[in-house]
């Protein structure tokens, strides 16, 4: 199998079950934001400081980026077409979980935090923002077809999710956080 396939020069991709559609088509837009936050996920992993154990947390991740692909998939599959991995309640309730986990062993937040910190960090609060934006597009194409509620959701708190590893970073790593100053 070749990498290039020459079907998409004319400006069209294929969606899953072959439906043809702009490449600027909401749903294309949504599912390439999932494919560029999951390829930022993986920068920030390899910022990973060495001189920190993160076995657990690269499991998680790994979990995590499986599960932003099959998010990417059910926004590639068009309206009435089986979705091959969906996303269901339990992929939210397990982010939620993971959050609770790390939050525990915060400091409390007083203010508004910065993004920044250690270059991991960073990378991490980059990978929030862009989770945001595949959220809004994937809330765009649901107010237009029909979209599982879980994939919003999903999205919703895998961004929690990155703003809480990124605190969880510069905590391990010793690096100060920056607040917003009033």
């Amino acid at each position: 199998m070749k990498i290039y396939t020459k079907t998409g020069d004319k400006g069209e991709t294929s969606l899953v079950a072959g439906v043809r559609v702009p490449k600027f088509a909401d749903r294309v837009e949504a599912y390439g934001t999932c494919d560029e936050a999951n390829s930022q996920i993986g920068l920030a992993l390899s910022l990973l400081p060495e001189s920190v154990d993160w076995k657990e947390l690269r499991e998680v991740f790994h979990v995590i980026q499986t599960k932003l692909f099959h998010v990417g998939a059910e926004l590639a599959t068009p309206e009435g077409k089986k979705v091959g991995w969906p996303i269901g309640e339990e992929d939210v309730t397990f982010l939620e979980g993971q959050i609770d986990k790390l939050d525990a062993d915060l400091p409390a937040l007083t203010n508004f935090v910065l993004p920044g910190g250690h270059p991991a960090a960073a990378a991490f609060h980059v990978s929030r923002t862009v989770v945001r934006r595949a959220e809004r597009k994937a809330v765009h194409v649901a107010q237009q077809e029909q979209v599982n509620q879980a994939v919003v959701k999903y999205l919703n708190r895998l961004s929690d999710y990155l703003f809480v590893v990124a605190r969880h970073i510069n905590k391990q790593t010793a690096t100060a956080e920056q607040t917003l100053h009033e």
